[in-house]
């Protein structure tokens, strides 16, 4: 008789997926106790973003403003990181384009935020927007064989990305309930960022070279 399948140990996830999981958890962890100054200095501030303080859409992905934040965000790295480190490769290339992807998604939402909201004042932490871009990758990962992609406007990619488009529209309406008073939801960077996962994953994909497989880059 077939033994039903088990799910997969969280330890057995490929490591550049442990690895997203680890840059969200240890931060965090270390920032524990730290001042509302360093915590606005690490967090990407729309207004001093366009004026020149650009390094916060990088360090803003490693601060989270809560442990349900941080651990929300680690889960979903894990889940959406999996497929997407298996379509580039588990070698150590691959290792290296996966953490450059998974960045890129990042800055790009925020910057993209930062677009909608030039003279935004309110600082924005968290790695929603590289989460997001791993969930768009792997959204492409669900139409086709395991490893490959699939064509960019799969139905899985469609109705994940509507999906996820109900989602963040509640969240731009209940954001201020669900953080309880502590802030808004940088919903748009969430939807930047999956787009962006969906568009880049297929470049990142060919770069990664002979590990990577594309069923249809279209």
């Amino acid at each position: 008789m077939d033994q039903p399948q088990r799910p997969e140990p969280i330890l057995n996830a490929p490591w550049p997926a442990l690895l997203v999981a680890a840059a969200v958890i240890i931060p965090h962890l270390l920032l524990q106790g730290a001042s509302q100054e360093v915590i606005y200095s690490l967090a990407l501030v729309p207004r001093e973003f366009w004026e020149g303080r650009w390094t916060g859409a990088v360090t803003m992905l490693f601060v989270h403003g809560g442990w349900i934040h941080a651990i929300m965000n680690a889960a979903f790295g894990l889940a959406f990181g999996a497929p997407v480190s298996r379509v580039l490769g588990l070698n150590v290339r691959g290792g290296g384009i996966f953490c450059l992807f998974y960045l890129v998604c990042g800055v790009i939402a925020g910057v993209g935020f930062a677009a909608i909201h030039p003279e935004g004042m309110s600082p924005v932490v968290g790695a929603s927007g590289a989460i997001a871009g791993l969930m768009g990758a792997a959204a492409r990962t669900m139409d086709s064989a395991p490893g490959q992609l699939g064509p960019m406007f799969g139905p899985r990619v469609i109705s994940l990305g509507l999906g996820w488009l109900v989602v963040n529209l509640v969240l731009a309406v209940t954001g201020s309930l669900l953080t309880m008073g502590a802030g808004g939801v940088a919903w748009e960077a969430h939807l930047i960022g999956f787009a962006v996962g969906v568009l880049l994953i297929g470049p990142f994909a060919r770069w990664a070279g002979p590990s990577a497989q594309i069923a249809d880059p279209h």
